[in-house]
């Protein structure tokens, strides 16, 4: 079975007493992973060396960081380096979220240097891809989304291919009021794998494809049940851990 994966994506939110807290929580509780499921928490730069000791000692959970800079050094103030990652041992790293995109300008292009410079440093990049609602209700949704795959996945060989995950986030359905069904979810990520198979033939089904559009404790059972659903990259709900440890034990 692929690697089933609940991702938090904690954005700019916590204090770190908070962070601490919430991680402390999500532990007490005691979940046992199975050896193909994996819990990944994306928290802010200043909190990464805090949440990978605490959870150091939990088989199974992982700490990525929201993003990286292009380059492996130099003078880029403020921006935070693969090496800088790898050097305190950080397994993942989220690439191109529609928030990075949308307020930050990141293009495709950008995002494949991105994701090179995470493979050089053996981190594993969570890619995200997704259509606005102009495209949606367009209908052009399946070619916008496997144009982000082109450009900024299918420079890579096959072997680079395996170490990618991708999350999927319509992102009309975020904040919109609009609902993507699971149904929907299904169709576009049995789209992304088959557009993978196209270029890489069997390779598609072993990566794990996550959706990223508002999963809640409530809905996170039925939106993993579906064959091309392979977890979830979860934003607000993550920062309750009630809720967290419901959507973790919700994997299939």
């Amino acid at each position: 079975m692929r690697k089933q994966i609940a991702a938090a994506n904690w954005k700019m939110n916590l204090t770190y007493q908070q962070a601490e807290e919430l991680i402390d929580q999500i532990l007490n509780a005691d979940i046992s992973l199975k050896a193909h499921q994996s819990a990944v928490f994306a928290v802010p730069f200043p909190y990464l060396i805090m949440a990978k000791s605490e959870l150091a000692d939990a088989k199974s959970y992982f700490v990525a960081a929201q993003n990286c800079y292009t380059k492996r050094s130099g003078a880029f103030t403020g921006e935070v380096s693969a090496e800088m990652l790898q050097s305190i041992g950080i397994s993942y790293c989220v690439l191109g979220h529609s928030e990075r995109r949308e307020y930050f300008g990141e293009g495709n292009a950008m995002l494949a240097e991105k994701i090179n410079i995470c493979l050089s440093y053996n981190i594993t990049p969570i890619f995200c891809c997704g259509e606005p609602l102009t495209i949606r209700e367009a209908g052009t949704q399946n070619s916008y989304v496997e144009q982000q795959l082109k450009e900024s996945l299918y420079h890579l060989s096959a072997d680079q291919l395996k170490k990618i995950v991708i999350a999927y986030e319509p992102i009309w359905a975020i904040g919109t009021g609009k609902t993507a069904t699971t149904e929907q979810a299904q169709e576009m990520h049995a789209h992304l794998r088959q557009v993978l198979s196209k270029q890489y033939g069997d390779v598609a089904n072993e990566i794990s494809i996550l959706y990223g559009g508002s999963v809640k404790a409530n809905n996170a059972k039925e939106l993993f049940a579906c064959p091309d659903v392979d977890g979830g990259l979860v934003g607000g709900a993550s920062l309750i851990a009630a809720d967290f440890i419901q959507i973790m034990r919700s994997l299939k």
